[in-house]
């Protein structure tokens, strides 16, 4: 029977090789953090905020509201009015997306149902926004950030 001993040598590589692992981890996983979100809302914040206060007050003076669903591949989107009636905005842009990256953007191509309005779309399960932007009557934005999640395919 030997006894192995343990020189210090042999300790600094362990703690060495150990450090390493923990620290290459966290520099994957920070790049892997800043290539995959835009983390870009708006490109001039200051500007953006010169008129929020305006854009808000004209987004409420719509009296709007905004729900979306999706069910069987079907994305349901309804804007109603302060009567709870169907609103068909002047136009109306979407774009569809996860919260942390880009990469699986879609724009739905909607179609007026004369309720709601729908469009195909293929989504994996989790968490999904809607980011939406219609147009009022008299050009008033009204824009939304609408959370959907997406349950597993059974």
């Amino acid at each position: 029977m030997t006894d192995k001993v343990v020189t210090g040598r042999k300790v600094f590589f362990i703690f060495a090789a150990a450090f390493g692992v923990v620290i290459g981890v966290n520099i994957m996983l920070a790049v892997q953090a800043v290539s995959t979100f835009p983390g870009l809302v708006t490109k001039n914040s200051y500007v953006a905020s010169q008129s929020f206060d305006r854009d808000r007050a004209a987004q409420i003076s719509l009296g709007w509201t905004a729900h979306a669903v999706v069910e069987n591949g079907v994305l349901s989107l309804s804007i109603t009015d302060r009567t709870g009636q169907p609103v068909q905005p002047a136009s109306l842009k979407a774009t569809l997306g996860r919260a942390t990256h880009v990469g699986e953007d879609q724009i739905p191509a909607f179609e007026f149902d004369g309720k709601a309005h729908t469009a195909n779309v293929d989504l994996g399960p989790g968490n999904w926004n809607l980011r939406l932007l219609a147009t009022g009557p008299e050009g008033t934005a009204f824009r939304q950030l609408l959370a959907l999640y997406v349950g597993r395919k059974s």
